[in-house]
């Protein structure tokens, strides 16, 4: 039998969406050729549009050779990174399975689309990986309009653009407010902080995830939360503005209001989750209204030892009393944990996973589930080679049409 050959275009940012509302997987070669004509219309300078009509002049080019060949275009997501990913290898599952294709040659045009090969190379044989290369007649003109286009889209706009307007509107506010540069700097830092650790996205998923909507009972909740995480702004401003009238000490007048801002903030705390829960129980996805849970059972709990460190540095509680209250927080923390881990277990038994397929962070294949042993806390994943791999529970990080193991 003759081998089966897919082509396969790649726009890892979906701009096809975005410019012409048109949604991936993209089949067969008249489909192709109208989303890239519609691409091409709709902004002319886009590279996406060019790497469709390579895919359709690849396709053409194999098929006049007497191959079997069949071609199709997938889209990412504007946010690059696992979403993208995860989009992906959803639409690379839908295009597989409905050509059957035996091998897949990648047309790309550079280098940000080239991470699709791992993902690719665990579903389906790549014969060859054809980037196209746009061509210029200065290496300048080429770098300038390459950068100008770069600015256009969102997430190099918000670098480029977006951090310097908001340093810039901190030191304005500051100075109207006569708050000093002391915080602006310090949520620079904590800015860093996060996008150091790896914290942005994750945080940002987690307030697009809100869902504000007047017609969903979590909008209460998470209003609620909004609402006290400003009164406990309020209150620690309030509580610095009393320490600086009553000592001279830098460090006591940071904590007295470190511990006013952590008064009330527990309560925020709560609130959001049982918001998250109640999104997530709708959704039918149990499993992650559970992991919601543990990140913010310790989230209070180091909110917790916090608000004793700073009662004890300003002199409200002794060192013993410290000590205790830690021990307790901690033994506390320890309770989640063991409440969690068995909580999840138990969900995971009670979610027919059998024949499920398993996918890692970024959405490369592993196996499917052959079974499941909730009382060690492990599940068997079968290979495409025949092997069997034991993944410990906790590894799980989601649980819809596939498992995500971390």
């Amino acid at each position: 039998m003759a081998e089966r050959i897919l082509v396969l275009a790649v726009d890892i940012d979906n701009d096809l969406y975005r410019k012409t509302k048109l949604s991936g997987p993209v089949l067969g070669r008249a489909d192709n050729l109208r989303a890239a004509a519609k691409l091409a219309l709709a902004d002319p300078q886009d590279t996406d549009g060019n790497t469709m009509f390579e895919a359709v002049h690849k396709f053409d080019e194999l098929r006049s050779q007497g191959l079997s060949v069949n071609i199709a275009t997938v889209t990412g997501a504007e946010k690059e990174g696992y979403v993208a990913d995860r989009e992906l290898a959803r639409q690379i599952d839908k295009v597989i399975d409905t050509f059957k294709s035996d091998a897949c040659v990648l047309v790309t045009d550079g280098q940000s689309d080239m991470r699709v090969l791992p993902i690719l190379k665990t579903r389906i044989k790549v014969n060859s990986v054809d980037v196209l290369r746009m061509k210029q007649a200065e290496q300048f003109e080429s770098t300038y309009f390459t950068l100008l286009e770069k600015l256009k889209e969102p997430h190099y706009a918000r670098i480029v653009f977006g951090i310097p307007a908001v340093l810039l509107l901190l030191f304005a506010i500051s100075y109207y407010f006569k708050l000093g540069w002391q915080l602006p700097v310090a949520l620079i830092g904590l800015y860093l902080i996060l996008k150091g650790f790896g914290l942005e996205n994750a945080l940002v998923e987690s307030f697009k995830g809100l869902g504000f909507s007047v017609e969903r009972l979590s909008f209460v909740f998470y209003i609620g939360a909004i609402l006290f995480f400003i009164i406990s702004l309020i209150i620690g401003d309030i509580s610095y503005a009393s320490a600086i009238k009553t000592t001279s000490n830098a460090l006591t007048t940071i904590f007295y209001a470190i511990e006013g801002f952590l008064l009330l903030l527990p309560i925020s705390l709560l609130l959001y989750l049982a918001g998250r829960i109640i999104d997530f129980r709708n959704r039918h996805m149990s499993y992650r209204a559970l992991s919601q849970g543990t990140y913010m059972g310790y989230a209070i709990i180091a909110v917790g030892l916090l608000f004793v460190l700073s009662a004890w540095i300003v002199g409200q509680i002794y060192f013993w009393q410290y000590l205790a209250y830690s021990l307790i927080a901690l033994l506390f923390g320890y309770g989640v944990s063991v409440l969690s881990a068995f909580l999840r277990r138990r969900s995971i038994s009670h979610t027919k996973l059998k024949d499920k397929g398993v996918v890692n962070e970024i959405g490369a294949y592993i196996g499917r589930i052959t079974g499941v042993d909730a009382k060690q806390g492990v599940l068997f994943v079968k290979t495409d080679y025949g092997s069997v791999i034991k993944y410990d529970i906790d590894r799980v990080t989601d649980v819809a049409e596939r498992v995500v193991i971390s």
